[in-house]
């Protein structure tokens, strides 16, 4: 008789090992490797008789496309980051740190679409009923028709929203925290995460209702359980935000039906979460015009400009090996900036320590802040506080050239709405805005950029070389 084959599973990263071992190869964590039974659960069929198939029905590409129906859901910000609302039949799955305030975010957009005539039914697994009753009264939902259950097992609440009318929306808090009959281990795993995401995708695509899935996210950031998961769902939304500031960001990372590059921008209240139609006035709120080292940078997020204020702080060390401190930026892309301030504007700072530090606890992954983190750096080392009124934007290159950026006349419009009447941006840029009161300076290199701000004073310091 042959024996049965058992594999072993990572419940941190899902990688599959042929035997158990302390260390996971694939993600490096210790004691995350189960043993499960293959023959169980989804996944299970080379260890079966595979039964006969049924003939599905092919059809032509041609024909007539019909545009996805889409659930608008009245908040702005979470249908800017959606591209226009819950598409129907969809899956979505939302991840952020705990705490970050994604239930909250749901109740209210479950409120919000419930007064608007639409069948919510919302599944917590974390909490009990009254628990959810607490938020909602908090939110102001209470007075609304969400249907509420608690429950964790996947063929339950399977049934339950079968029954009746079909609901448009349904919320499930968390999907770490199912569990089904068909798998055997403990939930949270990863066997029983795939099976129970793959149920509730399975009942979206068959009935045209919107699943609405929560996941929780691992000290790195990301969604824990199986990585196969972002791949079945048809969005994924990840909600940002530092404890230690009460703004947060819907930002899109996967969209099958709108754009992966748009933000949804919510401030956190005592009642839940406010929208914020101008991002920019937030990071700007509490800019010290007259500080050295701080410059504007004039973003994108998706299609909408956002501007933000970069700080940088260069001091003198007496360490051999001087600091580097980045927040809210990459810190490869900052030794880059550094390397090229040193190569071709003769800029020294080895013997310096550098800290940077986005504004507002905000993100910035664009590299067209390569300009206002060398403008706040080299001001910071001299000094000498940039012009209030100003903003920077623009690509560096490793041989110092500055590379024109995309959506140009945008960023200057919204700097201008803004007040801020001049822009240094790179040379031969497109889409320059013709009616505009504004006066920009090109740049075409590093070293002349690093030039205009040091001529603007004359308390540059010469700094030593080692």
């Amino acid at each position: 008789m042959a024996k049965a084959k058992t594999q072993f599973i990572c419940q941190n990263c899902g990688t599959v090992h042929t035997r158990w071992a302390g260390k996971c190869e694939g993600c490096g964590e210790w004691n995350t490797i189960v043993e499960e039974d293959p023959m169980g659960g989804i996944g299970s069929g080379p260890g079966k008789t595979p039964k006969k198939g049924r003939p599905v029905t092919l059809t032509s590409l041609s024909g007539e496309i019909e545009e996805a129906p889409r659930i608008p859901t009245g908040m702005s910000e979470l249908d800017r980051a959606t591209g226009g609302g819950f598409v129907r039949g969809s899956a979505v799955l939302i991840g952020g740190d705990p705490g970050i305030g994604k239930s909250t975010l749901l109740m209210q957009a479950a409120a919000a679409l419930s007064r608007r005539g639409h069948r919510i039914v919302y599944v917590s697994g974390e909490e009990a009923v009254a628990q959810v009753r607490l938020r909602a009264q908090r939110l102001a939902a209470a007075d609304t028709d969400v249907l509420l259950a608690a429950e964790t097992n996947v063929e339950d609440i399977l049934a339950t929203i079968s029954e009746g009318k079909r609901p448009d929306l349904i919320i499930i808090d968390s999907i770490q925290t199912l569990w089904s009959d068909t798998a055997d281990s403990a939930p949270g795993t990863v066997t029983q995460v795939r099976t129970g995401v793959q149920a509730m995708i399975r009942f979206a695509k068959q009935t045209g209702a919107t699943m609405v899935l929560v996941g929780h996210v691992t000290k790195d950031g990301q969604i824990a359980g199986p990585r196969v998961v972002e791949h079945m769902v048809d969005a994924v939304l990840y909600f940002e935000g530092d404890r230690g500031h009460h703004y947060r960001i819907l930002r899109t990372v996967k969209n099958r039906f709108g754009p992966t590059d748009e933000i949804g921008v919510f401030e956190m209240s005592d009642k839940g979460l406010r929208e914020v139609s101008n991002p920019s006035e937030l990071f700007l709120g509490e800019r010290n015009e007259k500080s050295p080292g701080a410059a504007v940078f004039a973003g994108m997020e998706g299609t909408r400009p956002v501007l933000v204020e970069v700080q940088a702080l260069v001091a003198p060390t007496s360490l051999g090996t001087p600091r580097r401190a980045v927040v809210g930026w990459d810190s490869s892309r900052l030794a880059m900036i550094l390397a090229v301030l040193e190569a071709h504007c003769g800029v020294k700072l080895g013997s310096h320590d550098v800290y940077l530090n986005i504004a507002g606890g905000y993100r910035i992954s664009e590299p067209a802040a390569d300009m206002a983190i060398a403008s706040a750096l080299v001001s910071s080392l001299a000094g000498l506080a940039l012009p209030a009124d100003c903003v920077y934007f623009g690509e560096v290159s490793l041989s110092g050239a500055v590379r024109p950026v995309s959506q140009t006349g945008q960023r200057l419009k919204e700097a201008e709405k803004l007040g801020f009447s001049t822009a240094f941006l790179p040379s031969a840029s497109a889409e320059l805005p013709k009616g505009t009161k504004g006066r920009w300076t090109e740049i075409e290199s590093l070293p002349d950029l690093v030039a205009r701000i040091a001529g603007s004073g004359n308390r540059f310091r010469q700094v030593e070389e080692d």
